[in-house]
């Protein structure tokens, strides 16, 4: 936007008024320039969101419902802490030694990958007296590395405190649905996925993060899209979630090689390969060597 001219003189002459209305040919200068304003553009991205919204109204709830969200929860646990019991992590905290700093809580919250420093910031703005606020300077200054300065000693046992607290465990569900599960199943659905397509999605989301980098979950789905349409494309369902784990396990080689790829291999591609698109119980698969189950409902 061009900056408002003031006029502060009184008198000016005729010729610099009509400069600020015609152009230096004389010709009107034309009200509409043909690019969208900001107003328009934001109209726009409504009106995108609107739609998709009503599409999304029109197909059964999948993961959005609470029986296959604890199902997909399980899942995730299954593969992250080697638990079907999520509930039993909001406490957890370790370094796992990948170079992301702590990891803790339910879906693996990171020092060194924002979402932690996102939680801890929304959760002591409602509870300032928390025993993570303490922290909150050193968790913004390690954020993007593996560093624990200015969190040891004392910020492990302040986490597993503030775990004790019904609301810190309400914030880690709200910040996991918000960071994670619900724009995972919002695209699934948009891609024509089922319950199936959904939890891989989400298990995506989770594992790699929520960005658009060649390992990151936008970036797999990019490099999936290259390769095989989506269901609301007129693709093949089995065949693009196929595409899809194939990207995803590369992505985990590309962060370290001889990384543990069975959350994929004996776990998402069992399911895929029993043609089982509605994630229906029971369920059984290995994860790290582990056998797990869940019964039928």
């Amino acid at each position: 936007m061009k900056p408002a001219i003031r006029l502060a003189v009184i008198g000016v002459p005729v010729i610099i008024v009509l400069s600020l209305v015609f152009g230096s040919s004389g010709d009107e200068l034309p009200s509409d320039t043909g690019q969208p304003s900001a107003s328009n553009e934001k109209q726009s991205a409504a009106d995108i969101r609107a739609e998709e919204d009503a599409e999304i109204a029109e197909q059964p709830p999948g993961l959005s419902d609470p029986a296959m969200k604890e199902i997909a929860s399980e899942l995730v646990s299954s593969a992250n802490s080697s638990t079907l019991d999520w509930r039993s992590r909001y406490g957890a905290i370790e370094d796992t030694g990948d170079g992301l700093g702590y990891t803790a809580g339910i879906v693996g919250f990171c020092s060194g990958t924002s979402d932690m420093l996102d939680l801890v910031e929304r959760y002591t703005a409602a509870h300032p007296d928390n025993p993570l606020a303490p922290f909150l300077p050193a968790l913004r200054k390690v954020n993007g590395s593996g560093s624990h300065e200015g969190l040891d000693p004392g910020f492990t046992d302040a986490w597993k405190l503030a775990a004790q607290d019904e609301a810190f465990r309400t914030a880690q569900e709200e910040t996991r649905d918000r960071l994670y599960f619900e724009p995972a199943v919002r695209q699934a659905k948009l891609d024509g996925l089922g319950p199936l397509g959904q939890y891989i999605y989400y298990d995506a989301m989770v594992l790699h993060g929520p960005d658009d980098s060649a390992t990151g979950f936008y970036g797999i789905r990019e490099a999936a899209l290259a390769d095989a349409d989506t269901v609301a494309e007129g693709g093949d369902e089995e065949e693009y979630l196929d595409i899809f784990l194939d990207a995803s396990k590369k992505a985990i080689l590309a962060k370290r090689k001889g990384r543990d790829t069975s959350r994929i291999d004996t776990m998402q591609m069992t399911f895929l390969d029993a043609g089982n698109f509605k994630l229906a119980t029971p369920l059984e698969w290995r994860v790290y060597g582990k056998t797990f189950r869940i019964p039928a409902a």
